[in-house]
C-alpha cells in the first residue's frame, strides 16, 4: 500500500519578478537570505512555471483555479463569486456577486481616490456596513459585507438576473463613476440596478460623520462604491468529489478563501493573517503545522505581501515579505517535514518596475524527504530553468503533489 503523506501548496502571491537596479540587479528571490528555500530547492525539483499558459497573464482568481487543478476558462465563474465566497456572503448559482472597492468622489462623482486612502478601521467598516445595509432594489436584495482596507464584496439575490455587465470602476481619477451597461439584452435589469445602487450608496455615505472624522485626520472620504468583476456561482465538483480529499485553506484574503472554497476546500482562521506585510507568520506557521497533524490531506497556505509590495513598488518590502516567509517555511518543515510534500510557488509575476501582473513565468520547486533532486542550489527566476521539472502549467501542480502524496491510483496492471 503507498504511503500517503499531507499535500501543502505554499503560494507567495505575485512572486515572480525582473531584475530591480535597486537590488544590485538581482530579483527580489535573488536579493532575499533564503535559507529554508535554498535548502529545499537543494534537495528538490525545481523549474518554471506558467500558471495558465505561456504567454498568459494571470488574474489572481484564474491562476489559483489552475493551481488547484481546474481548467481556469470552463471553470471560471467571475471574480465577484469568489470574493462574496471568501467574505462569508452567500453565493448561489442565479446570484449575481461583485467586487467592491470604497472610493472617494467629489459632488459631481468624479473619481479622487480610487481607493480612499486604503486605511480603515474596524469601526469604521462596520459603521459603512451598517449604512448600506437593507437595501432592496426593484425587488433584488443587496448584501454587502467589507473586508481588507477598501475592498469589499456584494450580492444581489433575485430573479432574472445576468452577470454579463460592465463594471463601474474606470480604473483612473478625474473621472466619472463609470454607469455599467448589459453586454447582452437579458442583463438590462441587472445593469439598471447596479447604476441605482451606485447613486444610493452616494447618498448614503457621504454625509456620514466617519468621513468628516476621516478628512480631519488626513483621509479621503469614502463616500462610493466602485463595483467590479461581475460573474454567477457555478456548481463545479469539489476537490473530494475529483481526488477523495479533505483540504484545506489558510489564507488572509477573501478571494483566495474564496477561491478555495469554491473548490470545496475549509477556511480556517488564523490570528493575525491580515494578508499585509504585518500578517502574523508565526501564527499562520503553528496553523499550519496544526492542520498538516490533523486529518487534511492537502492544506493551501497564501502570502498576500509579497504581492502587494510588488504593486507598490516597494523592493524592500517584497524582499522582507519573502524573508519573512522563509522563516515561517522553516518552522513548518522542522515540525513536520517528515510528513508532508510541498510546492512553492506564486500564481503570478508582479515585476516591481511594473506593478501590474505580467506573463512572466515564475519559479517553482517541489520537495519532500524522499524526492530525488535536480542539480539547482537556489530558488529564482534565474535559477529555475535549469531545473529537472522545466516548464510546466499551473494545472499541472495538484496532479503532480498528489501524485508524489500517495492520492493519485496507480493506472495499468
Amino acid at each position: 500500500m503507498t504511503e500517503k503523506y499531507t499535500a501543502v501548496l505554499l503560494i507567495m502571491d505575485g512572486l515572480g519578478d525582473r531584475v530591480v537596479k535597486e537590488l544590485g540587479n538581482k530579483t527580489p528571490l535573488q536579493a532575499a537570505k533564503c535559507p529554508t528555500f535554498d535548502r529545499l530547492t537543494t534537495d528538490g525539483q525545481t523549474g518554471l512555471l506558467n500558471v495558465i499558459g505561456p504567454g498568459i497573464t494571470p488574474g489572481s482568481d484564474a491562476a489559483h483555479l489552475a493551481l488547484f487543478g481546474y481548467d481556469p476558462v470552463a471553470c471560471y465563474a467571475g471574480r465577484g463569486p469568489l470574493e462574496a465566497l471568501g467574505a462569508g456572503l452567500p453565493s448561489k448559482p442565479g446570484d449575481v456577486a461583485f467586487r467592491s472597492n470604497f472610493a472617494s468622489v467629489d459632488d459631481e462623482m468624479k473619481i479622487t481616490d480610487r481607493r480612499a486612502g486604503r486605511i480603515f478601521t474596524a469601526e469604521e467598516h462596520r459603521i459603512l456596513e451598517d449604512a448600506l445595509s437593507g437595501i432592496e432594489i426593484d425587488g433584488v436584495k443587496v448584501h454587502f459585507v467589507a473586508t481588507v482596507e477598501h475592498r469589499g464584496a456584494i450580492v444581489l439575490e433575485g430573479s432574472g438576473l445576468s452577470g454579463e455587465i460592465s463594471e463601474t470602476d474606470p480604473h483612473e481619477t478625474g473621472v466619472k463613476v463609470w454607469e455599467s451597461e448589459a453586454l447582452e439584452q437579458r442583463a438590462e435589469k441587472t445593469a439598471k440596478i447596479v447604476n441605482k445602487l451606485t447613486r444610493m450608496a452616494f447618498e448614503r455615505l457621504k454625509d456620514l460623520d466617519i468621513n468628516k472624522a476621516r478628512a480631519d485626520r488626513g483621509l479621503p472620504p469614502a463616500n462610493i462604491l466602485l463595483l467590479r468583476g461581475a460573474g454567477q456561482h457555478k456548481d463545479i465538483p469539489t476537490l473530494q468529489d475529483n481526488y477523495g480529499i479533505k483540504s484545506a485553506v489558510i489564507a488572509g484574503g477573501s478571494l483566495y478563501i474564496g477561491a478555495a472554497k469554491y473548490v470545496g476546500m475549509e477556511h480556517v482562521p488564523v490570528e493575525g493573517q491580515t494578508g499585509t506585510i504585518d500578517t502574523n507568520f508565526d501564527n499562520i506557521a503553528a496553523k499550519s503545522i496544526e492542520c498538516i497533524k490533523s486529518n487534511y490531506n492537502y492544506v493551501f497556505i497564501h502570502i498576500k505581501a509579497t504581492d502587494n509590495a510588488s504593486h507598490d513598488g516597494n523592493a524592500k518590502e517584497k524582499v522582507l515579505a519573502i524573508e519573512r516567509t522563509d522563516g515561517m517555511l522553516s518552522k513548518i518543515i522542522d515540525a513536520v517535514g517528515d510528513s508532508i510534500v510541498i510546492a512553492v510557488t506564486g500564481d503570478h509575476s508582479t515585476p516591481l518596475d511594473v506593478g501590474e501582473h505580467q506573463p512572466d513565468p515564475v519559479p517553482i520547486f517541489f520537495w519532500s524527504k524522499f524526492m530525488r533532486p535536480d542539480k539547482v542550489k537556489a530558488f529564482s527566476e534565474l535559477d529555475a530553468p535549469d531545473g529537472a521539472l522545466h516548464t510546466i502549467r499551473g494545472i499541472d501542480v495538484m496532479p503532480m503533489l498528489l501524485g508524489y502524496a500517495g492520492y493519485i491510483e496507480k493506472i495499468g496492471a
